[in-house]
């Protein structure tokens, strides 16, 4: 009997050692899947880093709202072309600092008056990194990497030498200025449209007006001193004795001009070779107010037809019968309202696109990018560098509704507190590419 009791708890001893081995091995198992696991997310997160943020694995990298228009605008898509800007809450991957130009020459300050950013505050901002696709560092060469031309007869071949035999000390720096800008607008276009097609078409030249005489290309952005220009340019071609005496109507609808798409191919791509391109733009969203005051605070059939009816249609609560029939009295906050609608009751208008969609600066390589808040000093300096009469300036009266104020910044502020702060983000965002290749800086201090 004892002998079984012993036994018994031998037996029991060994079943014990059994399995004491098993559990072990569990362990071991499970520490040995922990190990892998650990390795395996390492090498992912290295993965993550040599591919770049914003781009997925296994996938093309993500692009900004403004490249994704710019090539749906390349297919074709011009006036009811609805833009997807409500997608911007999605590109939040941070990105890598901007490669600002640097350039060989000394940095250069903001015009007087300009509101652009002087070339040695610029920063990356917030906006930066969200809004904006990732690139490869830009390589700074002489080399035009950004333009589809480079005009033989560009005003800036002309020396700053050249320029002391008739311009002051306050011209060659403007002279200087200007050329930071075009160097600003080919580093911009290099880093962010170096995807779009370098095919330039009738369309991405219909906004450009003609003067064969001086040899000039200018391209119209409207309530940026446009109705001034086009009026000098026909005192130009001879085909008015001075600007003061050519009517509003006459200048916008007598068809004095020549437009550069009427050429042919040939004649298109000699004057885009050989003339002198010139550009003039104006604080975005100040340039959006001026539009909207002008075109539904005054009366104007055309624009309450065309744009009212439906804008009051499809954004006001319980409009009025003679609202509807009418379209007049478009408040500022549903015109806000209509331009941030990524289905949009009527299609975009030239007097509020933006000017980089309007001239398409990354496909033309303008010799002159002037700026409206500048634009008596520097419309005459480009006059005189281009030979016109020395007693031809560019007028500075306001033909249309002379009785108001022209649009100001303060102005602008006035109006955008009627809408709310998420609405002016917006507007800034949609006008952001406008504001990154034309250096202008931030209208409001809580925008980001």
């Amino acid at each position: 009997m004892l002998w079984m009791k012993w036994k018994m708890v031998v037996d029991s001893l060994r079943g014990r050692r059994r399995r004491m081995p098993c559990s072990l091995w569990f362990l071991l198992l499970f520490a040995a899947g922990g190990l892998v696991l650990f390795i395996h997310q390492e090498d992912l997160s290295e993965m993550v880093q040599q591919q770049g943020p914003g781009v997925k694995l296994g996938s093309t990298p993500r692009q900004s709202r403004e490249t994704l228009s710019t090539q749906d605008r390349e297919r074709g898509k011009t006036d009811n072309y609805q833009d997807p800007r409500a997608a911007d809450s999605m590109l939040s991957s941070p990105i890598p600092p901007m490669q600002f130009p640097h350039f060989e020459e000394s940095r250069q300050m903001a015009t007087p008056g300009s509101r652009e950013q002087d070339i040695d505050s610029l920063h990356v901002s917030k906006r930066h990194r969200k809004l904006l696709k990732t690139s490869p560092p830009i390589h700074h060469t002489n080399k035009n990497v950004s333009s589809s031309f480079s005009s033989s007869s560009s005003l800036f071949s002309v020396s700053s030498s050249a320029l002391g035999s008739f311009c002051s000390e306050s011209w060659k720096k403007l002279f200087n200025i200007l050329e930071a800008r075009r160097q600003l607008m080919k580093e911009m276009c290099a880093k962010y449209k170096s995807s779009i097609s370098r095919t330039i078409t009738r369309h991405h030249v219909k906004h450009l007006f003609v003067e064969d005489r001086y040899k000039l290309l200018y391209c119209q952005v409207p309530k940026a001193g446009c109705s001034n220009w086009k009026r000098t340019l026909m005192v130009l071609a001879g085909q008015a004795p001075n600007a003061q005496s050519i009517k509003h109507d006459t200048v916008h609808y007598g068809h004095h001009l020549k437009k550069l798409d009427s050429f042919d191919r040939q004649g298109i791509m000699h004057r885009l070779e050989t003339y002198t391109k010139v550009m003039f733009v104006r604080e975005p969203l100040e340039r959006m107010v001026s539009a909207y005051r002008d075109k539904f605070e005054n009366p104007n059939n055309y624009y309450h037809s065309l744009f009212g009816k439906p804008i009051i249609s499809k954004y006001r609560v319980n409009a009025s019968w003679t609202a509807l029939k009418t379209g007049s009295g478009v408040t500022f906050k549903e015109f806000v309202q209509y331009l941030l609608d990524v289905h949009r009751p009527v299609g975009m208008d030239i007097h509020w696109e933006q000017a980089n969609q309007l001239c398409n600066p990354c496909l033309i390589d303008y010799d002159f990018i002037g700026k409206f808040e500048n634009m008596e000093e520097e419309s005459n300096f480009l006059l005189r560098l281009t030979g016109a009469p020395p007693n031809l300036t560019l007028p500075s009266f306001k033909d249309r509704n002379p009785t108001e104020k022209r649009t100001s910044m303060q102005i602008t502020q006035k109006y955008f507190s009627q809408v709310s702060l998420l609405e002016r983000q917006r507007v800034y965002d949609f006008y952001y590419m406008d504001y990154l290749m034309f250096n202008y800086s931030k209208p409001f201090k809580d925008l980001y």
